[in-house]
């Protein structure tokens, strides 16, 4: 169904939009898509940092842990 559309009718459909909601709504949400892109991408970004960071904090502690047992509580 959608493969048919092309050129001329993306223009049409562009048309319409541009008609029905004026420049001025449709710039203002292209900006807050924008702003959405790019909180999305910091938060993954921020996501991706805290979980190297929690890896990091694992591998540089390999010492064991030491248990007391009887021998130690003398």
């Amino acid at each position: 169904m959608l493969n048919n559309i092309g050129l001329p009718g993306l223009l049409l459909i562009a048309v319409v939009v541009l008609v029905l909601f004026g420049r001025g709504k449709i710039s203002s949400l292209m900006g807050e898509v924008g702003k959405g892109i790019t909180a999305f991408k910091k938060g993954v970004d921020d996501g991706k940092k805290e979980i190297e960071d929690e890896v990091a904090t694992v591998a540089r502690d390999v010492t064991p842990e030491e248990k007391e047992t009887d021998k130690d509580k003398v």
